[in-house]
This record gives C-alpha cells, structure tokens and sequence, in this order.
C-alpha cells in the first residue's frame, strides 16, 4: 500500500477490531478481579451475591478484610522490606556495572557483559535453587568447620534479596548503560580541563544525565520485586513475602480478600505508573 492513501474500510475495520479484542485480552480478566473484590460470597468467582466493602474493612472472624488482617499485614512488610533492599542495591550496583561497562577497559570485558545477561535467561525457579543450594552449602560449611550459624544464608528474606538482585541488577545494567551511551563525554573532559575534580564532575555533570535511568531503574527493581513468585518461592522461609502468602490462601481456599488485595495493588501499581509518566522530563533524551 502507497505511503499516505488512505486505508481501505476493511483494514480499518479490521484494525480497531484487532485492538479491541488484544485491550479485552488484557483488561477483562483485571476487570473481573475488581468487580468480584465486592462480592458478597465466601468465594473470588461468579455468581455475584450482592455487594460488600467487606474484603476490605470487615473485622469479623470469617470475613476478616485488607484492613484487620494481621497475616496479610506482615506479608505486605515483608514484600516491602524486600523490595526496598533490592532498589536500594539495584540502583548502586547497576550504576557501578554500566560504568564499567561503558567506560573501562580491560581484558575479557565482552565476556563479563554475557555473563551479566544470563540470569535474565534462566528460569526463575532454576536461579532460586542454585542460590539456595549455593547458600546452603556455604552455611553448612561454616557451622562444620567454625561452628558459625550463617542463619542469614538459610531460607528466609535475605536470601530472597539476593535472589531477586542476582537478575534484576542486570535490567537495571542495561537501562543505564544505555543512558550512560548516549552521554557526550566530551563535557566531562572540558571540564577536568577546566580544573574541575573528577568527583566534581561526576556529581555536576555526569550524575544529572544518569539520574532518570538510576531512579527508573529503581522503581522498575521495586515492582519487579514486589510481584516476582517463581524465585521467591524456593528462597523464602518462615516469613513469608505478598505473593507466596496469597499462593497459600489459594491453596487452601480463596476467598474475595484476595480480589481486594489484587485490586488495591493495581490501583497502587496504576499510580506511580501515571506519576512517573507525569514526573518525566519533557526535553529530548
């Protein structure tokens, strides 16, 4: 078709209809789970009872919701907790990574760049029991040898930090490294030509142009850690994050208080989306 002709009804037709149906993909089983959260049954499916707030605020015994739920309240701190800690060193290691990768140069830098890709490629489950194992021995190997109780390197929400860091970092390499390369480094060197120090010009210079991706990057690390399963679920012990509570309740029985929770979690979710599109800076990267 001719750049610039106009499309004829059938392609139009087709189009919107394509779109239509790939937005229901996405957005009618999230739908569901909203609406299904007010749902005045013991159960998180159709039919509809009638509505109720309370999977939300409800206190009693068999309808304890959002609110009053202990259990719920310390897995969410839990993914929380975890998540703070994997931004936190998301942010400074991935920093560290890109501008190595970007701006050193040594021997065997082609290979360590792979090397840093791989656990984007391998199976989560995989990753969490290789760490596990590697923990576990060490562990084992310090109380036998020292008598050292290593309890941070049994199961438990260190070793979910690491676990969740150990590929998340990479995502974040990336993204600053692709930052980092679209940099003119010729302000920098004016600048030490200038007489200016290099710490100088990293925190006047360099670090401004950096901290987008840096802060993106982080709050990419959250999220990603907030809702990652497969990992978590070989890693974590006693004090269980969000999203292994809520595949306990499954397994046991799901009531609507996991739609409440799912819901609260997409509004919270759909807002720093929106807040970090409306705090994006409007001059070209």
């Amino acid at each position: 078709m001719i750049p610039g002709l106009p499309d004829p009804p059938i392609w139009r037709r087709a189009r919107t209809a394509y779109v239509a149906l790939f937005f229901l993909f996405l957005l009618l089983p999230l739908a569901v789970v909203a609406v299904f959260a007010f749902n005045d049954a013991p159960y998180p499916l159709p039919p509809w009872r009638g509505f109720t707030l309370d999977w939300f605020i409800g206190h009693a015994a068999d309808r304890l919701g959002v609110l009053f739920n202990p259990d719920l309240h310390d897995a969410l701190g839990n993914s929380v907790w975890v998540a703070v800690w994997v931004s936190a060193l998301v942010m400074a290691v991935g920093t560290v990574n890109a501008v190595v990768l970007e701006r050193a140069q040594f021997r065997g830098k082609a290979l360590l760049a792979t090397v840093m890709l791989l656990p984007l490629v391998i199976p989560g489950v995989i990753l969490g029991i290789s760490i596990l194992a590697l923990a576990s021995q060490i562990a084992n190997w310090a109380d036998a040898r020292f008598g050292l109780e290593l309890d941070w390197l049994r199961p438990g929400l260190p070793l979910v930090v690491a676990g969740q860091f150990s590929y998340i970092v990479s995502i974040a390499t990336l993204t600053i490294s692709a930052r980092l390369r679209r940099f003119d480094i010729t302000l920098e060197e004016a600048a030490l030509n200038l007489g200016a120090t290099r710490l100088g010009v990293w925190r006047t210079i360099t670090w401004p142009h950096l901290r987008p991706a840096v802060l993106g990057s982080g709050a990419v690390a959250f999220l990603l850690s907030f809702e990652n399963f497969n990992t978590t679920l070989m890693l974590a012990g006693g004090d269980s994050p969000l999203t292994i509570w809520m595949y306990g309740q499954m397994r046991q029985g799901a009531t609507p208080i996991l739609n409440a929770i799912s819901l609260l979690l997409m509004t919270v979710t759909a807002a720093v989306v929106l807040l970090m599109y409306w705090r994006k800076p409007k001059e070209a990267v």
